[in-house]
C-alpha cells in the first residue's frame, strides 16, 4: 500500500475558516476508514500533535516553518517539503497549493474559485501569488477534488482542465450536530426570552454581513426581542462591519464572537432560535448543512452550491436584494419556518463518504490508474 502523505502546511488553528474544519473532519474520518495506507502527517510550528488522529498508521511529521510567514511556509512547501515527500507513493495538499517540483503523483483540492470569480476580494499582491501558485498546483496535480459541482465546473472552466481530472468530493457534517438537533426537540423557551439569529461566519466581504446588519436593523424595530449573533474567524472586515453595528446603533443587539472552540459553537447552535447565511459566494457552505442537522429554522441565499445543499429544508433569498432578504428574515423571525425538514437533508452529507471518495482518488493517483473511474462528475 502506498505512503500518504498530508500536506498540512498551510493550516493555523483557528485562521484558515472552514479549511481547518474540513481537514480535522476528513482526517478523523480517513482514520476511521482505512487502516490499511501510512499517512504521514507534514505540519508547521503552529499546528500540534493534535490534528493527527491517534491511530496506528497516523504519522505525525513536525516541520520547522511558520505558516504566519506565508512567504517562508510557501518556499519550504516548494523546496523542503518536495524533497520531503519522496517517501510518499502519493502527497495530498488539501489546502489549494501543492510543491510542484515534488516526486512523486499529487491530489490537491480546491475548495472554491474566489481569487477567479471575486479577484477585487484580495490584496493585489496576495492576488498575484495566489494566481500562480493555485495555476501551478491545478497543473501539477495528478488529480483535483473540488468540494461542490460550482466548483468542480468553474476549475475545469477556468483552468482549461479534462472533466475526468477533477471530481466533486461533497463535504460533510459532524455527527454532534445531528445530536444537537435531537435536543432541541425536546428544549423549549419561556415566554419574554430574547432569541438568537445565529450567522456562522467569517467577516470576509462575499460572505455579505453589511447588508445583513442593514435588514436586520430595519426587522429589529418589528422583533425587538431579537438579537443577532455573528460567530467566526475575524477577517478583511470586521473593521467595517463593527463601525456600521455602531452606525446602525445594534451596539447592544449584535454580538460578534471570533473564532471559538468547537464546543463553543456547538452552544450557539443548542440555543440558536433561527439561522441565515447570507454569502454571495461559496465553495461549499458548511454551516448551511450544520444548521440543517441541527434542525434550526434556516434561511441562506439563493446561490448554487447553497441551493443545492439546503434543498427544500431551508428559506432562501437573492444575496443581493435586500427586500428579498428582509422578507425571508421576517417570515423566519416570525415563526414561519421550521428546522424539521434539515436533519434529513442534512445527512446526505457524511465525512464517511467524503472519506472513501478522496481515499480511493488517493489510490488511484498512486497507482496511475484511471481517477475518472472514481465517483467522478
Amino acid at each position: 500500500m502506498p505512503r500518504i502523505g498530508v500536506n498540512a502546511l498551510y493550516m493555523i488553528p483557528g485562521g484558515v475558516g472552514g479549511t481547518e474544519i474540513y481537514l480535522r473532519s476528513l482526517l478523523a474520518a480517513l482514520a476511521g476508514i482505512d487502516r490499511a495506507n501510512q499517512y504521514l502527517v507534514f505540519t508547521n510550528r503552529e499546528t500540534g500533535a493534535g490534528l493527527v488522529p491517534s491511530a496506528p498508521n497516523f504519522l505525525h511529521v513536525p516541520c520547522g516553518v511558520a505558516a504566519a510567514n506565508r512567504p517562508a511556509r510557501i518556499v519550504y512547501e516548494q523546496t523542503a517539503l518536495a524533497w520531503k515527500a519522496r517517501s510518499c507513493g502519493v502527497l495530498f495538499n488539501p489546502g489549494y497549493t501543492a510543491p510542484v517540483l515534488a516526486p512523486c503523483p499529487q491530489v490537491a483540492v480546491f475548495h472554491d474559485m474566489q481569487h477567479k470569480r471575486h479577484p477585487e476580494h484580495f490584496r493585489a499582491a496576495d492576488l498575484l501569488a495566489w494566481r500562480a501558485l493555485l495555476w501551478a498546483s491545478a497543473h501539477r496535480a495528478a488529480h483535483l477534488i473540488a468540494d461542490s459541482a460550482a466548483s468542480r465546473d468553474d476549475v475545469i472552466r477556468y483552468y482549461g482542465l479534462p472533466p475526468d481530472r477533477v471530481t466533486e468530493v461533497p463535504l460533510g457534517v459532524d455527527e454532534a450536530f445531528f445530536d444537537i438537533g435531537t435536543a432541541r426537540r425536546d428544549d423549549c423557551k419561556s415566554e419574554g426570552t430574547n432569541q438568537t439569529l445565529l450567522c456562522v461566519s467569517t467577516l470576509h466581504p462575499h460572505k455579505n454581513i453589511e447588508r445583513l446588519l442593514r435588514v436586520f436593523a430595519r426587522l429589529h424595530a418589528r422583533h425587538p426581542r431579537w438579537l443577532l449573533t455573528l460567530a467566526g474567524m475575524r477577517g478583511f472586515q470586521t473593521e467595517a462591519i463593527e463601525h456600521l453595528i455602531a452606525e446602525l446603533g445594534l451596539g447592544s443587539f449584535v454580538r460578534i464572537t471570533g473564532w471559538i472552540p468547537r464546543e463553543e459553537l456547538h452552544a450557539l447552535y443548542r440555543t440558536a432560535d433561527a439561522f441565515v447565511y447570507p454569502s454571495t459566494f461559496e465553495g461549499f457552505g458548511i454551516p448551511v448543512i450544520e444548521a440543517l442537522a441541527a434542525a434550526i429554522p434556516l434561511a441562506c441565499s439563493s446561490i448554487e452550491p447553497l441551493r443545492t445543499l439546503a434543498g427544500d429544508a431551508a428559506l432562501t433569498f437573492d444575496p443581493l436584494d435586500e427586500t428579498a432578504m428582509e422578507a425571508a428574515l421576517h417570515r423566519l423571525l416570525s415563526g414561519r419556518w421550521n428546522g424539521r425538514r434539515g436533519p434529513a437533508q442534512a445527512a446526505r452529507y457524511r465525512w464517511e463518504s467524503a472519506a472513501r471518495s478522496t481515499l480511493a482518488i488517493l489510490e488511484s493517483a498512486a497507482t496511475g490508474s484511471r481517477t475518472s473511474r472514481v465517483n467522478s462528475r
